[in-house]
C-alpha cells in the first residue's frame, strides 16, 4: 500500500439504489496517482465491507499532482451492484463479459435496420447475428 490518505466527503446513503455514495479525495504528495484497486481496499477498511462491492470512477488528478478526486459507490451486496451498475462498469470489475460483434457484422446490421421502421428494428438486429 502506498502512503496515500483517502478521505470521503458529500457522503449520502441512497436507500432506493441500496448503496452509499460519496466523493473521494486522495492525498498523495510526491507519489503518482493511486490505483483504483488500492482505493477500493482502503474504502473497504473504512466502511467495513468487501472491495468487490465498491465501484470507484471519475478520478481527476489536480494540476501538479498530489491530490486526486473521484466518486465511489458502495453497494449493500454484489446482487444490488449487478442490478443497478451500468454494464461497462461491471465489465471493468470482471463481473460481466461484453461480447462485441465484428465490425462488418455491426455495419451490416445497421444497414438492415435502416430499411425498417419502429420496433421492427430490434427484430432485424437481434434475429440475424
Amino acid at each position: 500500500m502506498s502512503e496515500a490518505t483517502v478521505r470521503t466527503r458529500k457522503f449520502m446513503t441512497n436507500r432506493l439504489l441500496a448503496r452509499k455514495q460519496m466523493v473521494v479525495d486522495i492525498l498523495h504528495p510526491g507519489a503518482p496517482t493511486v490505483k483504483k484497486t488500492e482505493v477500493r481496499e482502503k474504502l473497504a477498511r473504512m466502511y467495513k465491507t468487501t472491495p468487490d462491492t465498491i465501484f470507484c470512477f471519475g478520478f481527476r488528478t489536480n494540476f501538479g499532482g498530489g491530490k486526486t478526486s473521484g466518486f465511489a459507490l458502495i453497494y449493500d451486496s454484489l446482487d444490488y451492484a449487478k442490478k443497478f451498475e451500468p454494464k461497462y462498469r461491471l465489465a471493468r470489475h470482471g463481473l460481466l463479459e461484453i461480447k462485441k460483434a465484428g465490425r462488418k457484422q455491426r455495419k451490416e446490421r445497421k444497414n438492415r435496420q435502416k430499411k425498417v421502421r419502429g420496433v421492427a428494428k430490434a427484430k432485424v438486429g437481434g434475429g440475424k447475428k
